[in-house]
């Protein structure tokens, strides 16, 4: 796996968002937040620390974001140990949603208020952005309003429709696309080179990320397990569907989260591709794709709930195969 986004040096496929932030940047048209958004696992946050340890560095010279992993400024993000530079994400506490709590967002307030202790910048990065808290969202707009002098907020998220509209209006938004297949390669061959990288590319959607979780366990295999799900979908009858839920929810369930983000991807999928035009498949003929989109959204809340609190996987998997067949 790579390091985590504050401490890895690679971003791959982003050259020209990064020439965005630099341009704006050296011609003093730097806005004071910015809103990155894209598909999950494809470099926001990694290109956000690439962001804010060069804004940290002092802008030294050079083609593109990246600091030498030797410089100090880069040491210290990736300790988390610079003054300057504050991390907000979503707290993991089983059982319960993951959120940005209000004190953490009151605590980037406080933060951006004081002077910069090494005279230079300040940079705040909200990563999962959409988890914020609505307190903690209306601190954040708070210092959205009032920008002090010499301060960048990145907001990075997957899911920018779920950020207040008043945030995603003070903020430039940076929207990041996947990745082409010679990125990917590239990715790869940096970050895992014994992944067979013909087998991913097809389930990684150009994401860095989803490719190197499908390389732990079962990943691949569960992803083509989710698809021939799909493709079965409404033909398969009570008795595939028991035999599935006794698979993916048996062996201490390591395979439901894993098995339910692949659904979900083909899922979404399907419905991207016949909103465009294309053929729909099988589980979505005949039926509007609000209706299909509809089922995807209660599949997705299906699987949160089982895993916050701790339902029982083998029902869930059940329920969310009727959803999907009955549209």
């Amino acid at each position: 796996m790579p390091p985590e986004p504050r401490a890895n040096p690679h971003l791959f496929g982003h050259a020209a968002a990064e020439a965005a932030l630099a341009q704006a940047t050296r011609a003093g048209r730097l806005a004071h937040a910015w809103l990155v958004t894209g598909p999950p696992g494809i470099g926001k946050a990694t290109l956000c620390w690439r962001f804010a340890r060069w804004l940290l560095a002092g802008l030294p010279p050079g083609e593109g974001l990246a600091l030498d992993p030797a410089h100090p400024v880069f040491r210290r993000v990736a300790a988390a140990s610079h003054p300057d530079a504050l991390l907000l994400a979503p707290a993991e506490e089983p059982g319960k949603r993951r959120i940005i709590k209000v004190e953490e967002a009151r605590e980037a307030r406080r933060f951006l208020s004081l002077t910069a202790a090494e005279g230079g910048w300040r940079a705040v990065l909200v990563d999962h952005a959409d988890t914020l808290a609505t307190e903690g969202a209306n601190a954040i707009l708070k210092t959205l309003e009032e920008p002090p002098p010499r301060t960048v907020l990145l907001l990075a998220t997957a899911a920018p429709g779920r950020l207040l509209p008043t945030i995603r209006s003070r903020c430039r938004r940076l929207d990041l696309a996947p990745l082409d297949n010679a990125a990917m390669r590239a990715a790869l061959a940096a970050l895992a080179p014994e992944a067979d990288a013909a087998a991913l590319l097809p389930l990684a959607d150009g994401s860095p990320g989803r490719a190197l979780a499908l390389t732990e366990g079962e990943g691949v295999a569960l992803a083509a397990l989710a698809q021939a799900t799909l493709d079965g979908l409404p033909r398969s009858g009570g008795k595939e569907a028991h035999a599935l839920a006794d698979r993916i929810a048996g062996r201490d369930a390591q395979a439901f989260a894993p098995f339910f983000a692949a659904l979900e991807r083909a899922a979404a999928a399907a419905l991207r591709a016949a909103a465009r035009g294309g053929p729909a498949p099988a589980w979505l003929a005949g039926r509007p794709l609000a209706a299909g989109a509809a089922a995807l959204s209660e599949v997705r809340r299906l699987a949160e709930d089982a895993e916050r609190l701790a339902l029982d996987r083998r029902q869930a998997v059940l329920v969310a195969l009727d959803r999907l067949r009955r549209g």
